[in-house]
């Protein structure tokens, strides 16, 4: 039992000492959304140059997108006309942070990892979309297609709530939950002095944490808690950096889906660049800046306790808030859920001849789902398309049809392909 109290009593500690900051980021994420729609992102993504890619690095640091939203959007930017090196960058940066990780960063890991942190992303991102650039030369960039990307949010207060309290929560609520209650289990399970008693080589645990971060999927956010609990356990700052940068870009299904969208080459340079920046970057935190830069920054190293701050109040108010936001997700996404079943269920029944069904994998997210669909909508001869995200199926009705076309046009959206059912 006394485990257990010691387990919650950690949890609670990091959820308030988030909490806030999660709350005025997802208000920033929904100004975001309003002020930069998915239009002018591929506006300033078009050209095969620095600035193409500075800016995709640029707009992608503060986008709250995680890998699931970073990769259909990414994708679909490079299908539109987005030049490959723009694309990488854009798929570099996104997922390092965002406004409500940077924020984050900041509650739990202190200012000096809350700057270093989007500099990194930004000249990693550039550094990785040069890259592409250079084995873009002599090919043609991605060709444009039929669809005009995402339609423009309504420019409205309405919008800014309902997409940064609502739809952005529902998206990464499940990977806070996990990243929070795995850094409870680690400060209760790992000794305080683990790193400098067992693992004292800094750059020793610099591999490990590359080697666990890279096949794994990290959320920015969720990986915040981790890394600081981490930190306390004695991991180096570069360390540390490391799990943050290449924990949030990387895991099995984006290496995947960018090679089948982009090749081999692109994700190889994909890869070097978050790897090899994550370790450069690592080293330098290590051996230019003084580690009590660092640990005199974070707040749980600074023996604060919350029941001592003045504002205290306000981190349990905001926790409760929060609470209420992703229960209310959860519940939406349910009801939701079930009107989609019921909706599926109908156009099933209208839907009796020539049919097709294919299996598609990397389909996680709402948008997913109608990226998918209005993709296949586009196509000649469509009369009906229904997702089943949940089992990975697509149905088709058309009169002519191809698995060859379908084959393309699902993998030019960004997903994989497994055959038909």
């Amino acid at each position: 039992m006394e485990h257990i109290g010691a387990y919650f009593g950690e949890l609670l500690r990091l959820v308030n000492e988030m909490s806030p900051y999660l709350l005025l980021g997802f208000l920033f994420a929904g100004l975001l959304r309003v002020v930069f729609p998915g239009q002018v992102i591929t506006r300033y993504m078009g050209q095969n140059n620095f600035r193409s890619v500075f800016n995709a690095a640029l707009l992608g640091i503060p986008m709250p997108l995680c890998s699931c939203g970073v990769l259909p959007a990414g994708i679909g930017f490079y299908k539109n006309g987005a030049s490959r090196g723009s694309t990488i960058s854009f798929l570099i940066s996104t997922p390092q942070t965002g406004v409500d990780s940077i924020l984050a960063t900041y509650a739990l890991l202190g200012l000096p990892l809350a700057i270093i942190r989007p500099v990194v992303a930004l000249i990693t991102g550039v550094f990785g979309g040069l890259m592409g650039n250079r084995i873009a030369q002599g090919e043609e960039g991605g060709q444009s297609s039929k669809r005009s990307g995402e339609e423009a949010p309504e420019r409205t207060f309405k919008e800014i709530f309902r997409y940064g309290f609502v739809e952005l929560i529902q998206d990464i609520s499940k990977w806070l939950i996990i990243g929070m209650l795995v850094a409870a289990l680690l400060a209760v399970l790992i000794p305080a002095d683990f790193f400098t008693s067992t693992i004292s080589n800094e750059y020793l645990g610099m591999l490990l944490m590359l080697l666990a971060s890279v096949p794994l999927y990290i959320c920015a956010t969720g990986s915040i808690p981790i890394a600081a609990v981490l930190l306390m356990k004695g991991l180096s700052p570069g360390a540390a950096l490391v799990l943050l940068m290449a924990g949030p870009a990387t895991n099995i299904a984006t290496m995947a889906v960018i090679r089948g969208a982009m090749g081999n080459k692109t994700l190889i340079a994909y890869l070097a660049t978050i790897i090899g920046g994550a370790l450069f970057f690592g080293i330098l935190v290590n051996e230019l800046l003084p580690l009590e830069w660092i640990t005199k920054s974070i707040p749980s190293m600074g023996h604060s306790h919350m029941h001592d701050q003045p504002t205290a109040w306000f981190k349990w108010v905001s926790t409760a808030v929060l609470l209420l936001l992703i229960g209310n997700g959860y519940i939406m996404k349910f009801i939701s859920g079930k009107k989609i079943k019921e909706a599926d269920r109908k156009k099933r029944e209208t839907m009796k001849t020539g049919i097709h069904t294919y299996r598609v994998e990397g389909m996680t997210c709402d948008h997913c789902k109608a990226t998918v669909e209005n993709g296949i909508l586009n196509l000649d001869g469509i009369t009906g398309v229904m997702v089943d995200r949940a089992n990975s199926l697509v149905t088709v009705q058309a009169a002519e049809l191809t698995d060859i076309q379908i084959r393309e046009t699902i993998e030019k959206l960004g997903y994989r392909y497994t055959g038909k059912v």
